[in-house]
């Protein structure tokens, strides 16, 4: 148990177990940065769909047909038929 890390996890596990206060705190913590980490995820996500759908109609522009629409972006048959008709 020399590894630096573990000795620190093993501390504040102590120190947890001791004081409640302290442990909801921590909890509360842990469960904002995973909310936070989620949000980022899916704000990311938004966005190269947004850049998707961008290119897709694009190169429907350029009179592209769909099935290479399909390839190119990764987006579904519908979801192209979708941009067309908007």
């Amino acid at each position: 148990m020399n590894e630096p890390g573990l000795v620190k996890v093993m501390s504040t596990l102590q120190y947890l177990s001791h004081d409640s206060e302290a442990k909801r705190l921590y909890e509360a913590r842990q469960k904002y940065l995973h909310d936070e980490a989620s949000m980022l995820s899916s704000a990311k996500m938004a966005g190269v769909k947004k850049g998707k759908i961008e290119v897709a109609r694009n190169l429907l522009a350029m009179a592209m047909d769909h099935a290479s629409v399909v390839k190119l972006t990764a987006l579904s048959e519908d979801e192209i038929r979708t941009i067309k008709l908007l």
